[in-house]
């Protein structure tokens, strides 16, 4: 930096830039949160909501005026009071209007100010017109009455309230919310009735407890009568916090079978609620569901039909779409407010309630002392006033022969500068007797009056009964019955997708290539399935249709998959790849159904194995779970069923033509693993491929023969001939009669002929 350059920021404030930045920050913060985001307890508006009221107050935008465009609502308020974005401003008085966002709307909109299924499909504030509404005025009529207090505006031109002079709490009547910077504020609406009441009560007793004023306040009044389930306990906590959620339940009811919600949770789209059932019913997992129609109109604002199957248990299927849709949903709270102190803060009832009190004990009390200054100073002329008819004739001369008959007037007869210019400006044809009596009557009126401000001021017990007395007065003209009905109901619970589903026997079908899908009932045509070019049946298995169906792959590997989510067998199927992650080098190859207590031995063609339960080979993901160790030159080979494992024998034949039978019980039950030997193949065979393994493997019911097929011969083993072969697992196995050591397959008689 060159010497010049130096000198000229010696006139400069010089600060480190952690410094600036962190003060820079904070001023910004608090800006956000004091003068944009967070309300305040007094009128429970933020500063572009007072602004905009007031704004619409001054163009005579009253109840009973007519509308005008929003746009020039906005204009006005932009111009002069709050210079920020149009859209954001249209937004904010967009919200004061919406019926559904706001308990007690302050703008009585016309034209489309957006509806419930979609809060932001409002029109354009070209075409949409705005008034007040009748409720505004609790914000602005003591609004000229002396009470409020004024601030220029951001160009200095004009002046604008600091605050509304409410005379209701309309920090609880119509709820906020807002996000600033490290806070946020999410206040819920309340019933006006109920606020009143709770008011007179903390007005005679104002030590009352929040348990004390929830018997006047049940809970937050939502603009829907969809219900409020959070539980009174709950309730009563979140106002002695300031802290807490309520949940809220849609209202309907069973007409001829169907059943017909009538009322959805503030904000809830009905739109979406049916997108959401639909995509479940597309899913599979409503069942139970026919149709859908959404009969909303304007004499029925919600009207949502959903069509169950005859005899489908009702109470049930809405608990679960009350646990999986917007049809029943929770929102957060957190009071967080400016209090009367300026600063912000998560607040209980007791203590908003006490505030905004003595926020409106304040309000009066300013309200009347300046109504007694204006009585004052009126009886004040009209003393000068009634002066002047009682000495109508010398009043009259010394206006007449004075140049000067102000201080005259003044000396002669102990007037006030006010007083001496309101006689000289009274018209001839005022100097009637009559208007001396209209200003002694209008005397003696303002006389009582101001006795009565004087009282009222006087003593804080009259004081409170007038502002309770007003209260219950504003209860009367605005008051309603509440919407949102409050029941403790019990937690919805989403079906499981084995109880969603139509119970029923189904057979699952596996192709060579992979393919999968499923046919109603046990006893298919397998004749007439019609396969993909190049591909043929592997296997099929009975299941029902809430169970799920285990698939093998060449590695050892389980993997499950829903039953009823598989194609039908209209179909060619879906290929199971789509559905499941396989390594490059593993494929299908088995299937197997049952319960979960079912057992299977699993084994490798090196004769390994083990029993496992159905259970264990159920996997939670679509990578599957490894169960049998498949070592490097084995094969898995299709599991078998166990019907009897205490008394059925395990039968397997070798490539070489070696028999062994033993009982199935000496297998060991594992989860997952290598097992056991099931026969003694020679370890010098087992890493060469190409040499002996086992061919074929049988379970053998109690009393069944073997018929074991080579070529076109075959051999039967009665019971009593099987006896040379019956052996200890693990044995190496005895060799079959020449000619018949090549076994293509055996068959098993269950009983002998």
């Amino acid at each position: 930096m060159k010497n010049n350059e130096l000198t000229s920021l010696e006139g400069f404030e010089k600060q480190p830039f952690d410094t600036f930045a962190e003060t820079a920050y904070l001023n910004y913060s608090m800006y956000v949160i004091l003068d944009r985001a967070l309300p305040y307890i007094g009128d429970g508006l933020k500063p572009v909501q007072r602004r905009i009221v007031y704004a619409m107050s001054q163009l005579g935008l009253s109840s009973s005026s007519k509308h005008k465009k929003s746009a020039r609502t906005v204009g006005d308020v932009l111009g002069k009071y709050h210079p920020h974005g149009d859209s954001a401003c249209y937004e904010a008085m967009v919200l004061l209007a919406q019926p559904f966002s706001c308990r007690y709307p302050l703008l009585d909109g016309q034209g489309n100010w957006g509806a419930p299924d979609d809060p932001k499909s409002f029109a354009a504030m070209r075409y949409t017109e705005s008034r007040l509404s009748t409720y505004a005025d609790i914000l602005l009529s003591e609004l000229d009455l002396g009470a409020t207090e004024w601030t220029p505006n951001f160009d200095g031109t004009l002046n604008e309230p600091t605050l509304l002079p409410a005379r209701l709490p309309n920090i609880l009547l119509n709820g906020t919310t807002g996000i600033a910077v490290g806070m946020a504020t999410d206040i819920p609406p309340h019933n006006l009735t109920e606020v009143a009441q709770a008011l007179v009560h903390l007005l005679d007793h104002p030590d009352a407890t929040v348990d004390q004023l929830c018997e006047f306040i049940q809970g937050p009044d939502y603009p829907t009568e969809a219900e409020i389930i959070t539980p009174l306990s709950e309730i009563r906590q979140m106002y002695k916090t300031g802290n807490g959620r309520i949940k809220m339940r849609a209202k309907f009811h069973v007409d001829d079978g169907d059943i017909v919600v009538t009322a959805l949770p503030h904000h809830s789209s009905g739109e979406k609620i049916l997108e959401q059932i639909a995509a479940q019913m597309q899913a599979k997992k409503l069942p139970m569901v026919v149709d859908l129609r959404d009969e909303s109109d304007h004499e029925e604002p919600t009207r949502l039909v959903i069509i169950p199957k005859a005899r489908t248990n009702t109470t049930a299927l809405m608990d679960h779409l009350f646990a999986t849709t917007d049809l029943e949903r929770s929102y957060r709270i957190n009071m967080n407010m400016i209090g009367i102190n300026g600063r912000p803060e998560v607040k209980p009832l007791q203590v908003i309630l006490s505030e905004w009190l003595a926020f409106r004990i304040d309000t009066v009390r300013k309200r009347i002392s300046h109504r007694l200054d204006k009585v004052n100073d009126r009886l004040h002329l009209l003393e000068g006033l009634l002066t002047a008819f009682l000495n109508i004739d010398e009043i009259i001369a010394i206006i007449r022969n004075s140049d000067e008959p102000k201080p005259v007037l003044m000396e002669r007869f102990n007037l006030s500068d006010r007083q001496a210019t309101a006689i000289l400006e009274i018209k001839l044809r005022n100097l009637a007797k009559l208007e001396e009596i209209k200003i002694q009557a209008e005397k003696d009126s303002l006389d009582s009056e101001r006795q009565q401000l004087e009282k009222i001021l006087a003593s804080d017990k009259r004081l409170r009964t007038l502002i309770k007395r007003e209260i219950q007065a504003d209860a009367k003209t605005h008051g309603d019955l509440r919407r949102s009905p409050i029941f403790e109901r019990k937690e919805a619970e989403a079906f499981s997708e084995e109880e969603v589903i139509q119970i029923e026997p189904m057979t699952v079908i596996l192709s060579k290539n992979g393919w999968a899908r499923t046919a109603k009932g046990h006893d298919i045509d397998i004749e007439k399935l019609k396969f993909k070019f190049g591909d043929d049946l592997l296997v099929t298995a009975p299941t029902m249709s809430n169970r799920p169906a285990v698939f093998f792959d060449s590695s050892g590997r389980s993997y499950s998959i829903a039953t009823h989510t598989l194609a039908s067998a209209r179909t060619m199927g879906e290929p199971l790849t789509g559905r499941l992650t396989l390594k490059p080098e593993n494929h299908i190859i088995s299937l197997v159904t049952g319960e979960d207590d079912d057992l299977f031995l699993l084994y490798t063609n090196t004769g390994f194995g083990f029993i496992t339960r159905f259970s264990n080979l159920i996997a939670k993901s679509r990578t599957g779970k490894a169960v049998l160790t498949v070592e490097e030159f084995s094969e898995f080979m299709a599991p078998e069923p166990l019907k009897n494992p205490e008394t059925d024998l395990l039968a397997a034949v070798t490539t070489s033509g070696r028999l062994i039978i033993f009982p199935v019980r000496e297998m060991p039950i594992m989860e997952k693993g290598k097992g056991n030997k099931i026969i003694g193949i020679p370890k010098n065979q087992l890493s060469v491929p190409g040499t002996e393994r086992i061919k074929t493997l049988k379970l053998l019911p109690e009393g069944a023969a073997i018929v074991i097929y080579a070529g076109k011969h075959f051999l039967k083993l009665s019971v009593g001939n099987q006896d040379n072969y019956r052996s200890k697992r693990g044995y190496r196995g005895k060799k079959l009669p020449r000619g018949f050591q090549n076994v293509s397959h055996f068959e098993v008689l269950l009983s002998e002929k």
